[in-house]
């Protein structure tokens, strides 16, 4: 039995592909260190609401 996805996590689903594809991209032309770096550095600047307009749970 399969069971539909909801359009939030279609939508979730479809960030994490891009986000996944990107990570790669990064990985590939710069390394595995920078592409954590860029990555912690935007997790951070989303928990300390310096990211522009965050939705909130």
């Amino acid at each position: 039995m399969q069971t539909e996805l909801t359009a939030e996590a279609k939508s979730k689903d479809e960030f994490f592909e891009r986000l996944a594809k990107l990570s790669e991209e990064m990985v590939a032309k710069h390394g595995k260190d920078f592409s954590m770096g860029a990555l912690v550095l935007a997790a951070r600047w989303i928990a300390e609401n310096r990211a522009g307009t965050l939705k909130t749970n």
